[in-house]
């Protein structure tokens, strides 16, 4: 077999399938292993206990698919129009405004396993969305995709960070492609930007304070010190992204299913949180967002209300929760309205 014809066979076939670029990294990750067991030993994961549950499983693509010798990275854009939002608009990451990624991306991997299986018998493989304990970015990186920005994102001169990331970790002895060389140089406004502080030094992110965690993976009261400084951010934070030079280079989405959704780029607080269990679950069906539940979603918007202007509508938006049936909604709604009548004293 000509290894690297279908090499660039699978690069050409991963393009038509609507992603914007395709690298092969070889699936050694042994020199990232102690950089991975460090940050875990530091307690930077927080409350993701499953990756200490899995640990040095990231750094061993062998161990997680059995006979892994090459692992195909795959890009896919995301980004869409961003309108000005104001202090009493709900700020939702880019990446979550429309329907869940790991769907659209997984079905895409999984054509493009089709096709290579179609021209190589016997062929070996397992597709990763995200969705199991995969080094995405390092292995991306080797594959030529980009470079790690300081703020640990992947980076691409071509296409900034606003995209999502796929791998197949197959057993086909592919050529590999060569790194790109890092373009950060002296720059530190993703450092510099942060509203928490969360990028302690370049490459170092200490995900306890990082803001998309906290409202994402955090699954208790987010801490009093931490809560002003999310402001109305109320799934996810995109601010080391905006403030990068090389997004400005970024290209706009052409994926239908990437569009907004339910308004979200333009939403506000009050409205967002007027919602009931009932219209949470129906309006995000398909959406990432739905996955934290209709409690986080609550104590997330609360913590944006407890910033947002001091209004008629915003406190009474916050009594109308003060005998919510949750203690984590309870205890996020007395903290946003003890903030309100702080500063109008």
């Amino acid at each position: 077999m000509d290894h690297a014809a279908l090499a660039r066979d699978i690069k050409a076939w991963g393009i038509e399938l609507g992603f914007q670029a395709v690298g092969i990294a070889d699936a050694d990750l042994s020199a990232a292993e102690p950089r991975l067991l460090e940050w875990l030993a530091q307690g930077w994961h927080g409350e993701m206990e499953y990756m200490a549950r899995h640990g040095a499983l990231r750094a061993r693509p062998s161990e997680l698919r059995p006979g892994t010798l090459r692992v195909i990275s795959c890009r896919m854009n995301y980004l869409t129009d961003e309108p000005t939002p104001g202090p009493e608009t709900a700020v939702i990451a880019r990446y979550a405004r429309g329907r869940d990624y790991h769907r659209v991306l997984r079905d895409r991997l999984q054509k493009l396993c089709d096709r290579i299986s179609a021209n190589v018998n016997g062929f070996g493989y397992r597709v990763f969305t995200d969705s199991a304990p995969v080094m995405e970015v390092e292995l991306a990186a080797r594959a030529g995709l980009g470079w790690r920005g300081k703020h640990t994102l992947l980076l691409s001169r071509e296409a900034g960070s606003w995209f999502f990331l796929g791998e197949i970790y197959c057993d086909l002895p592919l050529p590999v492609d060569g790194e790109e060389k890092n373009h950060c140089g002296t720059c530190e406004r993703c450092i510099e930007v942060c509203p928490t502080q969360a990028i302690r030094g370049p490459y170092q992110l200490d995900a306890r304070r990082c803001i998309s965690y906290l409202t994402i993976e955090h699954k208790s009261a987010i801490p009093e010190e931490l809560r002003p400084l999310i402001g109305n951010r109320v799934y996810g934070c995109d601010d080391c992204q905006t403030v990068c030079p090389w997004n400005g280079f970024a290209k706009k989405t052409s994926e239908p299913d990437f569009a907004v959704r339910n308004g979200l780029d333009r939403a506000t607080l009050v409205e967002l949180f007027a919602w009931t269990a009932t219209e949470f679950d129906e309006r995000l069906r398909g959406s990432p967002i739905r996955r934290i539940g209709y409690e986080r979603w609550l104590r997330n918007l609360a913590v944006g209300l407890g910033n947002a202007p001091g209004s008629p509508e915003v406190v009474a938006a916050l009594r109308s929760r003060l005998d919510d049936s949750s203690d984590l909604v309870r205890e996020h709604v007395r903290w946003a309205l003890e903030r309100h009548e702080r500063l109008a004293a």
